[in-house]
């Protein structure tokens, strides 16, 4: 009785990492699948690929905002 213990405590690890390792890979498939209308996870890096280059072009302009204001001696409105 004390083996089997021993053998079902020993098996409980891998059995439960492989059963997570499934759900999660259930997942992403639906997740590139895009059925039923939802975006895919390759839309939303994309969305937010082109999300982040929009605001690092803001910030580039405001900073040479920024520098025109400081140069022309006006004081900038940023803080």
């Amino acid at each position: 009785m004390e083996s089997l213990l021993i053998a079902v405590a020993a098996l409980a690890c891998p059995v439960g990492m492989g059963l997570m390792m499934w759900l999660m890979m259930r997942g992403q498939r639906h997740d590139h699948a895009g059925q039923d209308g939802h975006v895919t996870q390759g839309a939303r890096d994309g969305q937010a690929v082109t999300q982040l280059q929009q605001l690092r072009a803001e910030i580039e302009q405001l900073k040479a905002e920024r520098r025109t204001d400081h140069r022309d001696g006006r004081p900038a409105d940023v803080p």
